[in-house]
């Protein structure tokens, strides 16, 4: 399958704190930001997904800092689902600056899959497709 493409985010003012760089939080958000386009960029946007009856919550997430990202620059977000079970998976991330020269931060997500219920699903059974998809990308 063919690898997705970087997910870019211009930084907004409301982003940076009192030492003008991006707050440390924003990094997580930006995380989710380039997870969603990865899954819309493959097919399964999230709104489809929750559409099937299906949740994907986050169960833990970190993040690396490295080099502080300011105000109106534009990064570039990698993103890669490195672990999956069938039930859970792991996404991580590599945040470069817009030419790739500079690695600002890098993480990772950890998720599930969950009907409306919140029970554990087995997307093999409920969304094969998606399951092929998730074998598919995971890189261990």
């Amino acid at each position: 399958m063919e690898k997705q493409q970087p997910y870019f985010h211009t930084v907004q003012y409301y982003e940076t704190d009192a030492m003008a760089v991006v707050h440390h939080a924003n990094y997580i958000r930006w995380f989710e930001e380039a997870r969603l386009d990865y899954l819309k960029q493959a097919g399964f946007p999230y709104e489809a997904i929750e559409e099937r009856g299906l949740m994907v919550p986050v169960l833990g997430a970190s993040c690396e800092y490295r080099i502080a990202v300011r105000f109106g620059e534009t990064v570039r977000i990698e993103t890669e689902i490195v672990k999956f079970n069938g039930l859970k998976f792991t996404v991580a991330y590599e945040i470069y600056d817009q030419e790739r020269k500079r690695l600002h931060a890098r993480g990772m997500t950890e998720h599930c899959f969950l009907n409306r219920d919140f029970k554990p699903v087995s997307i093999k059974r409920k969304a094969p497709d998606l399951y092929e998809f998730f074998i598919s990308q995971q890189s261990e």
